[in-house]
Parts: C-alpha cells; sequence; structure tokens
C-alpha cells in the first residue's frame, strides 16, 4: 500500500499533523502503537484538557523555557488563536479560564478527542491502532518507507515523526522515535524529566510530618551552590513522603536538574518564602506587635492563621520556640528568626522521580537541525518532527500542549504539500 503520507504518533501533534496533511488531499495514514488514538489528551488538564493558553505570544513563549524561542516562526504560521478558532471550526466551544488556560466549555477531554478523530474520518485519513512501527527507511537522503514490527513495510514519500518523548510511559511515549531520528542522522540532546516532583533526603520529609501539607501561593526558589537565586516560582506546593510535588514545584525541577549538573553536585538548595508580598523587616515587625498587643496569649494562639497550623508549629519548632510561651518569654531573636524561616526556609532536595514520572519530557531531537517554518528535517528529504519529540518543553498550563498543536500542524501540512510535490 502506497501512502503520500505516514503519521507515527496518535497524540496531540500526531492527530493535528494528520488532519493538517488531509486537509493537503494528501492520501494519508496514522499509525499508532496503542489501542485508541489520542491517550494522552484524554487525561491532559485533569480530564478536562487544556487545549491551549491564550496569553501573548510572547508570553507563551517565555512559558516554554525549553527553546520557545524556536516556535515564534511557527507561531507566525499558526498562532494559539488559531488553535481556538480550529476547535471552536469543529464544534468544540472553548472557555478560558486562570492565567489564559482554554478548556472545552464540556469540561471533557474526550469530546476534544471525538471532534479530532470525526475530522480524521471526514478527510478519510486511515487509521491503524495496535501497530508498533519497527524503523523508518530511508535512501539517498530522502524518506522511503515504514517497516512495521510484524515485517509489513509501507511505502510513502513523506513521514511525520510524532511519537512524544518517554514522559508518560502508560499513554505510549517510550522513546521510540529518537532511533529513527539519530538514524537520519539527528541528534538527541540529553534527555531530563521536567514538570517533575522532587526528592529529598531530609529528616523532616522521611518522618513524613508534613506529608500532605499544602502552601497556598508560597514564593519557591532553587539556589546554586553560591547562594544566588537561580529561578523563583510562585505557586502552590504540596509536601510529600518522598520530596515535595505541586505546581511551583514543577516549574522548579528542571532548573534543580540542570543546577546539578552545571555544579556536579548530588544536592540543590531550595528556599520556601510563605510571605512574599512583604520583606523579612515587615513581617519580624507584623510578629512583634501582634504579641506586644496581647502579651498574656500563648504564641501560637496570638499567631493563629498567619500559615497553615502544621507548617507554623513545624517552624516553630524548628527555630526552638515553645509554642506555649508568651510575648515575654519569647526573645526579640527568636522573634527574628522566626520571620527569617518564614522568608527562607531552606531545605535540600537531591533530585527528581523519574522520567517515567514526569509529565514532560525536556531534551529530544536538536531544534538547531529542523526547519522552524516546516518541522522539516535539514538532512532528509520528506521527513518531519512536531512535538515532545522535538527539544522543546514548557510549563504546565497549557504550553506544551501548545507547541505540540502548533508543530504537529506545521509539520502535516508541509508533509502533505511535499509529498503532492515530489
Amino acid at each position: 500500500m502506497n501512502y503520500d503520507v505516514i503519521v507515527i504518533g496518535g497524540g496531540p501533534s500526531g492527530l493535528m499533523a494528520a488532519i493538517s496533511a488531509g486537509e493537503q488531499g494528501a492520501r494519508v495514514l496514522l499509525l499508532d502503537k496503542g489501542d485508541k488514538l489520542g491517550r494522552k489528551l484524554a487525561i491532559s488538564g485533569g480530564g478536562r484538557c487544556n487545549v491551549t493558553n491564550r496569553l501573548p505570544i510572547d508570553e507563551i513563549i517565555k512559558h516554554i523555557p525549553g527553546n520557545g524561542r524556536f516556535l515564534y516562526s511557527a507561531f507566525a504560521e499558526f498562532s494559539n488563536e488559531d488553535i481556538i478558532s480550529f476547535f471552536e471550526n469543529l464544534g468544540i466551544e472553548l472557555k478560558e479560564e486562570d492565567h489564559g488556560r482554554m478548556f472545552p466549555v464540556s469540561n471533557k477531554a474526550q469530546s476534544v478527542v471525538d471532534a479530532l478523530l470525526r475530522e480524521l474520518k471526514r478527510l478519510n485519513v486511515d487509521i491503524r491502532v495496535n501497530e508498533p512501527v519497527k524503523t523508518v527507511e530511508y535512501e539517498d537522503g530522502q524518506v522511503r518507507g515504514v517497516i512495521l514490527k510484524n515485517g509489513e513495510y509501507l511505502h510513502t514519500r513523506a513521514v511525520v515523526i510524532a511519537v512524544g518523548g518517554k514522559s508518560v510511559p502508560q499513554t505510549g511515549s517510550t522513546g521510540d522515535g529518537y532511533a529513527w531520528a539519530k538514524k537520519a542522522g539527528h541528534t538527541i540532546t540529553e534527555l531530563f524529566p521536567t514538570e517533575v516532583p522532587l526528592t529529598s533526603g531530609e529528616s523532616f520529609i522521611k518522618s513524613k510530618e508534613l506529608q500532605g501539607l499544602a502552601l497556598r501561593d508560597a514564593a519557591l526558589s532553587v539556589l546554586n551552590p553560591k547562594g544566588k537565586t537561580v529561578v523563583t516560582h510562585q505557586m502552590d506546593m504540596l509536601f510529600t513522603h518522598f520530596g515535595i510535588s505541586g505546581p511551583a514545584v514543577l516549574r522548579c525541577s528542571q532548573y534543580v536538574v540542570k543546577t546539578m549538573k552545571k555544579f556536579g553536585v548530588q544536592e540543590v538548595t531550595m528556599s520556601i518564602d510563605s510571605f512574599p508580598e512583604k520583606n523579612e523587616e515587615e513581617v519580624f515587625q507584623f510578629i512583634h506587635s501582634q504579641l506586644k498587643n496581647e502579651p498574656k496569649k500563648a504564641l501560637k494562639n496570638v499567631l493563629k492563621g498567619m500559615l497553615p497550623e502544621r507548617y507554623f508549629l513545624f517552624l516553630l519548632q524548628w527555630n526552638q520556640i515553645d509554642p506555649q510561651q508568651t510575648f515575654s518569654q519569647v526573645s526579640g531573636e527568636k522573634i527574628r528568626d522566626l520571620a527569617k524561616c518564614i522568608k527562607q526556609f531552606q531545605f535540600n532536595v537531591n533530585g527528581t522521580l523519574s522520567i517515567e514520572k514526569a509529565f514532560v519530557t525536556g531534551g529530544g531531537v536538536s531544534v538547531k537541525e529542523i526547519h522552524p517554518k516546516e518541522m522539516a528535517s535539514k538532512f532528509t528529504q520528506g521527513l518531519y518532527f512536531c512535538g515532545e519529540i522535538l527539544d522543546i518543553h514548557g510549563y504546565t498550563g497549557g504550553y506544551n500542549i501548545t507547541s505540540a498543536l502548533v508543530t504537529g500542524r506545521l509539520a502535516g501540512k508541509n508533509a502533505g504539500l511535499y509529498a503532492q510535490n515530489s
């Protein structure tokens, strides 16, 4: 069987690529090794599917710290607003939530997957699931075909590799595409987990005394061995039985990995600021005046509600302050220590959970070897890449899916045009 374009991978970028190639009038086959398409889409956004983000392009690129600037040309061809129009034209009404995140009004990720599947059917795209690919065949710097694991050879003019990275392997992303990219001469930059919880060997983590405790809107910083701040993210965070998690932690995780590598260290210091809007002196004065106003009351009762109770009692214990003490019993120095701890509670993390437990894969096919307006290989004609297999990674919040849909759109469209004209 001959096809103009074969798309490998039925995630967000692969579905978009197959639709875009089909729109060019190309004969398209979409292959996926799993038993159904859109598995990663179906679980994204907590099962609600955060399809894109409505922030301005410059802001979106800031939220894609891993080679986001590479996407400027792609956004000029197909932007986040175009993604919104695309889904609305498929009958998916969208709504905007906090930080520009766009969700289907239905709150059901499956409705997004179903709309994409209907569009594939309308465009007569052939779909084969449970079809793992063994390799992609190249000859004389051109794509020739695809060999399936069962030995079947499929001839084609163009191949779009959209098989994802190595994170969330239960959706089929197990890193298959890197070997096919290497075979075509591409560099795979070092893979690492991003948007991933952090692990810690601190005694208070091991004792699980803070397990399950959430801090709202805390400013979490990654410090380098010289004590300089590498990055700060102000969002919610959570203490776990193995370390820390939650949105602020996920955003900081890639900087922990990079700092460990850059300085050759086994641990990195994190700092939690529970009152980002006040400086240390203001926190000290606030505590001091509260205690002075109610001098006979126990410290823990006067300051109740200042912080989540478990965390507050933990910080008192950390600074060897008895929660039952009154204003006259606690020294100004101890109050200063507490204020400092509230502003910068420091502890060490020693790594991350595995890449399989990460939301996103860092590293991948080097973007220096990809034409930014077409997503075409600079080495092999008829070869295109899109989605997480590329060395592009963003924060959670609709940024990675935006990158996947935009690169998928360009890869599929240009693969279809190339196949029609070659």
